[in-house]
């Protein structure tokens, strides 16, 4: 991989179980880049994260993820890699019966951190980037859904990861709050991580313009620009 290169699929082909959703996948992800995937339910948006997060095995072609081989991958290097990646998801799965602090204190713990002053801080940190520095004694659930989605952000670069993976993560949520997610995702973009972004609310591309993958007939292909884009077909 080049240099500013943090993801590279050459000749890959997705599964999804036996099933074959994108075949001759050739990506080139650099540092800082913002990008979508959107396409059809069951197009393989999907997939493709989780190809990128090991979730789904890579067993055709050559992916390489923050150097790290998908096609070469051994079971024991999969917790290394994906604490390389923030996973931001459309339905939170936070722990409901927590506070923010202790949600993040468990992904913490989960990962290694031992200094509770260390920990605190980057708690601080993460929570300020998001701008919910004094709302980590809340319950979640005491939380509006944007706030939620804000504290799984937060989650996300606890450890500080190269790349952000985002499942429709405005799915749930109302317009204003989507552009707020939007302008958060952006800005982590813009410190040098880079942002893959699947999603359904094509509304998102026009206000928020960036580079367009598009799944489509097991093929993932760029779309130059947002207005070539039939959005209505893609919600057929």
């Amino acid at each position: 991989m080049a240099l500013d290169t943090i993801i590279e699929f050459k000749n890959a082909s997705i599964f999804q179980d036996d099933n074959l959703v994108l075949s001759d996948v050739n990506l080139k992800v650099g540092k800082g880049e913002f990008i979508y995937i959107i396409g059809k339910v069951g197009s393989g948006k999907t997939s493709l994260i989780k190809t990128i997060n090991a979730e789904l095995p890579l067993i055709k072609g050559e992916g390489v993820v923050s150097g790290y081989a998908l096609h070469k991958l051994r079971r024991s290097q999969i917790p290394y890699l994906r604490r390389k990646l923030g996973i931001v998801f459309q339905d939170f799965q936070l722990l409901t019966d927590r506070t923010v602090e202790d949600n993040l204190l468990f992904v913490l713990r989960a990962t290694g951190w031992k200094n509770k002053q260390a920990m605190r801080q980057r708690i601080d940190d993460v929570l300020e980037k998001v701008g919910l520095k004094h709302k980590d004694f809340k319950m979640t659930h005491q939380l509006s859904g944007g706030e939620q989605q804000r504290v799984v952000i937060a989650r996300a670069l606890l450890n500080n990861p190269e790349i952000i993976l985002a499942d429709e993560p405005t799915g749930n949520l109302d317009p204003d709050t989507s552009d707020e997610i939007m302008q958060i995702l952006f800005d982590i973009a813009s410190t040098g991580r880079a942002v893959i972004m699947a999603t359904h609310n094509y509304s998102l591309l026009k206000k928020f313009p960036s580079k367009t993958l598009r799944c489509e007939k097991t093929r993932l292909e760029e779309t130059e620009h947002t207005s070539e884009i039939d959005f209505e077909s893609l919600m057929e």
